[in-house]
């Protein structure tokens, strides 16, 4: 679908508990940051919802309003900023609304703290209330992961009688299974739900109240970020207990692969890596990849440059680059990882640079420059992971003309195809047993392809082509935002 075939256009709150460039510890932040852009574009009203860190500073302040929380009333402070969308010269600004207490949110750090059920049933009661204090009833509320997963059912169970609030559909986006917000069954008070809502059919999961497992059983509408996680998570498997109730609801659950913020990431304006390159001047990434061997003590020269750019845990496949580690290293290739995680990982990657100081380079810690002269300067990329819902690595490193090594799971699957060198058709590598050796198979696959100039570099070429922007996305959130509110309109809640 292109914008231009759009006929229809919504109003949509995004809610999430991060937010780019406000506020981001992972993936679902760039979401919640880039996809409002791209509806905007598309011309819809699009506003976004997050918390009021501490970090954030950039704001008007538009007024204050109660919420409940269990016995007593605490003060939401709304405050807006703004992102601005631009598009082939064409600017729109998408307002975010921040919701404001000191108690809950000005703290050093976003997560991990002992109240956290009690601070996102605040956020999430806030933002039906806030609703109601802008005078706009959005068409949609689009909620992400298990912070906001109280919305739908808050909106469905003590909203509808409100005729404001009668039209608003609702979309759960999961992004990863693995974080459920589970707390005890005294939860429930703050909510400010009975008892009878703590059953296996509603929110009961395995004794506690499961925030997640609200937003599955109430919302309208389910996804999740890529079109394989979404089959994945409905086996035991991958479907951490959740399966079962997923299953229940298979009808109304979807994938869309996350896209990629083109503007941000692309090697013709990037100022980040060395030298800007495309399709046209690939000669110029080898400039790139020269520049990072100076940059990181590597030999310069022709070999396969392998990179990774990770969070160091174990979701991340790190184990299995582990074990073929010195079968690579007979290899004549070099190897580089930026990331920061597990104190194991980052010792045991320290380790191998310093058996191989002249063959891998490591650097622990956070990075962004050098993270993208690494997508740049590279040749390969991997990410052999256990799970991987989406996945922004594979992405960035096919925009940027790395070629891709990964395992086929998740959005790893949907967006990486083997490459066939008979039909020169695809744009990674790819392998499906989770083990070491099936990992080495892909590499040295990789390797033997690489050492053909020619072929590979069409390969990287046909990488490069390949559109996983966000308007591909957001056409395929206009699509569900459809189907959920279809939904709403055929169940006709009663006033």
């Amino acid at each position: 679908m292109n914008i231009q075939e759009l006929d229809e256009t919504y109003r949509i709150l995004i809610a999430s508990p991060e937010v780019a460039p406000f506020a981001k510890t992972g993936g679902l932040a760039d979401v919640a940051g880039s996809l409002p852009k791209a509806l905007a574009v598309m011309g819809n009203d699009v506003r976004v919802v997050m918390p009021k860190y501490r970090g954030i500073t950039d704001y008007k302040t538009l007024g204050d309003f109660p919420v409940q929380v269990g016995q007593r009333k605490a003060t939401a402070i709304l405050r807006e900023g703004v992102i601005r969308a631009r598009l082939n010269g064409m600017e729109r600004l998408v307002p975010v609304y921040f919701i404001d207490n000191y108690h809950y949110f000005d703290r050093d750090n976003m997560y991990m703290y002992f109240d956290e059920a009690e601070r996102f049933a605040f956020f999430s009661k806030a933002i039906l209330e806030m609703i109601k204090r802008l005078g706009w009833a959005p068409h949609v509320i689009h909620c992400n992961d298990w912070q906001t997963g109280i919305v739908p059912l808050l909106l469905r169970e003590k909203y509808r009688h409100d005729p404001l609030y009668q039209g608003i559909a609702t979309l759960f986006t999961i992004h990863n299974l693995k974080y459920q917000g589970n707390y005890p069954r005294e939860v429930l008070s703050l909510i400010g739900l009975g008892d009878e809502y703590f059953t296996p059919e509603r929110i009961e999961f395995y004794g506690n109240v499961s925030f997640m497992k609200a937003g599955i059983v109430y919302a309208d509408v389910i996804n999740t970020v890529s079109k394989t996680y979404a089959k994945e998570i409905q086996t035991p498997v991958y479907g951490q207990l959740m399966d079962g109730v997923l299953r229940s609801r298979a009808q109304d659950i979807y994938g869309i692969v996350n896209g990629l913020n083109y503007h941000e990431f692309n090697p013709e304006t990037d100022a980040r890596i060395y030298r800007n390159y495309g399709i046209g001047n690939l000669h110029d990434k080898m400039e790139n990849k020269y520049a990072l061997q100076r940059e990181l003590d590597l030999p310069p020269g022709d070999v396969p440059l392998m990179g990774v750019v990770s969070r160091l845990v174990d979701q991340k496949g790190l184990d299995l680059i582990a074990e073929i580690i010195p079968d690579l290293m007979r290899e004549d290739v070099q190897f580089v990882l930026l990331g920061t995680g597990d104190p194991y990982y980052e010792e045991l990657f320290r380790s191998f640079h310093q058996e191989y100081p002249n063959k891998i380079a490591v650097e622990i810690g956070f990075n962004v420059a050098l993270a993208q002269r690494i997508y740049a300067g590279c040749d390969m990329f991997l990410m052999p992971s256990r799970f991987e819902p989406c996945g922004l690595g594979q992405l960035i490193s096919i925009r940027y003309g790395t070629i891709p090594i990964v395992r086929s799971t998740g959005g790893l699957a949907d967006t990486v195809t083997n490459y066939e060198p008979e039909r020169r058709a695809g744009n990674g590598f790819t392998f499906a047993e989770y083990s070491a050796d099936a990992l080495k198979d892909a590499v040295l696959r990789a390797i033997a392809v690489y050492r053909d100039r020619r072929i590979w570099m069409s390969l990287v070429e046909n990488a490069m082509r390949h559109d996983f922007s966000w308007n591909r996305s957001a056409a395929e959130y206009m699509s569900v935002y459809g189907v959920a509110r279809n939904k709403l309109e055929a169940l006709a809640y009663p006033a």
